[in-house]
């Protein structure tokens, strides 16, 4: 943004306007992550008429009667009135060089480290591990990093060893802090109706997530949180060896994958980790918030269940 308004003062460009309703300024963002305030969107139905939620009713926004008002909102976006020159405003800005290749989602030696045993290939390496002596190398009073300080326990991996699909998420919430096993509450009871809607249960799959401790107030982990948690993931995924992982949320994405991709344009294909098959899709937790994106989870489901079928 910061390289984008230099370059638009160079070429001449004196204002940055858009036309939008006044109701948009002050609507928070819905976002993909987050502890549920709602009482909303918890039935998880597979059929026709399943995606599309009972569309609310529309706000009622009043036009804005002046072109004054509608500008008010872009003053401060007028960059001739910034009272610098072009040069000290790039110093300000301290802006660095563009690099000129782009890098792949996952590239074949990913920055993994030591986070699996093995050599690092494009196949998972093979692993001597149990989940067993993963979960006793975490430990039970894991303080690694800073989330140990409000969480009640770690709240580890749970299910079939052995399982085809994986689910990944970003951390526990209050419920999973609590009862100390991932999505139980809420989010966990709609994941749990998306999975017996392809034929599953959950005791035939696998659940973890990024993180094993409460972030406080449900917030996003930040990335040397998950940097430290995720090789424990990382192990166990080479342990079950899962034909598919779907990874649910903005933060599990970025994090699994190693992008800064938004879920939105990853999701509905797959992707490739270490030659397992990886569905992007939008947290179950989200579509408590908006029952409309059940449709694109639902295709995206299909489309893992037609995989492990061998279509």
């Amino acid at each position: 943004v910061k390289e984008h308004l230099v370059y638009f003062t160079e070429i001449g460009i004196d204002r940055i306007d858009a036309d939008l309703p006044e109701v948009l300024v002050n609507q928070k963002p819905v976002q993909d992550n987050g502890e549920i305030s709602q009482d909303q969107g918890q039935r998880f139905v597979p059929d026709e008429e399943f995606p599309i939620a009972a569309p609310a009713e529309k706000a009622k926004v009043e036009e804005v009667k002046s072109e004054n008002t509608r500008r008010k909102l872009f003053d401060k976006a007028r960059l001739s009135d910034m009272k610098v020159t072009t040069e000290e405003r790039k110093s300000t800005l301290k802006i660095e060089p563009v690099e000129k290749t782009i890098e792949p989602i996952m590239s074949s030696e990913p920055k993994l480290k030591d986070t699996i045993v093995g050599d690092i290939s494009d196949a998972l390496p093979e692993s001597k591990e149990t989940l067993t002596e993963i979960r006793a190398a975490i430990g039970t009073d894991c303080n690694r990093c800073v989330l140990c300080e409000n969480r009640s326990q770690v709240v580890n991996s749970v299910g079939n060893p052995n399982a085809d699909l994986m689910f990944i998420g970003e951390a526990p919430g209050a419920d999973e802090d609590e009862q100390g096993e991932p999505f139980v509450g809420r989010a966990g009871k709609l994941l749990t109706k998306i999975i017996e809607a392809i034929d599953l249960t959950r005791d035939e799959v696998f659940i973890g997530n990024i993180n094993r401790c409460r972030p406080p107030g449900n917030r996003q982990p930040e990335k040397a949180e998950a940097d430290v948690c995720k090789p424990f993931l990382l192990r166990e995924i080479a342990v079950v060896r899962p034909k598919v992982i779907v990874v649910m949320g903005n933060t599990a994405c970025q994090n699994l994958l190693d992008t800064k991709i938004g879920i939105t344009k990853l999701r509905g294909s797959f992707k490739d980790y270490f030659g397992v098959k990886v569905m992007p899709t939008f947290h179950p937790a989200y579509l408590l918030r908006d029952p409309r994106k059940k449709r694109e989870v639902w295709e995206d489901m299909k489309t893992v269940r037609a995989y492990l079928d061998g279509n």
